[in-house]
């Protein structure tokens, strides 16, 4: 039995919103391998003129950018952290964005977690869950 509903962690207005005013980008688990979903889903987010910040420890550099191990070692402003990691390992990375003072939380389709959305809403963080930032963004550039 579902006790909750991902689709209240997509309203529209909260999407759209973090699609036009996130524009620093850090993504957690982003792959240089361009089979991964995380490359091509970040390539994307590039390719439209965002600014893209590589979080993973198992990598060095991704598009030409420095890879960073965590969040906390990111410098400067971070407005959006996109979640390519596994569901059960979200909530840490939520509690490290809060620290960071970042806008939203991002989790993309397959990441769902009540515990870590409910805690990044509770610190004032617009939250997506289950959703994918590259078809929502598509989508809404083939609207207008």
């Amino acid at each position: 039995m579902i006790l909750f509903n991902p689709m209240s962690y997509a309203d529209e207005m909260t999407v759209t919103r973090i699609l036009m005013d996130c524009r620093t980008i850090a993504v957690v688990g982003l792959s240089s391998n361009p089979a991964r979903t995380s490359y091509r889903v970040a390539s994307y987010m590039k390719s439209q003129g965002y600014r893209i910040i590589p979080v993973n420890p198992n990598e060095t550099n991704v598009f030409g950018e420095p890879a960073y191990p965590t969040l906390a070692a990111v410098p400067g402003t971070i407005d959006l952290v996109d979640i390519f990691r596994k569901s059960e390992d979200v909530l840490p990375i939520v509690e490290d964005a809060i620290a960071c003072g970042v806008k939203a939380i991002w989790m993309q389709e397959g990441v769902i977690n009540e515990q870590a959305a409910v805690r990044a809403k509770e610190s004032g963080l617009l939250v997506v869950m289950d959703r994918c930032w590259l078809k929502e963004h598509a989508a809404r550039s083939h609207r207008g």
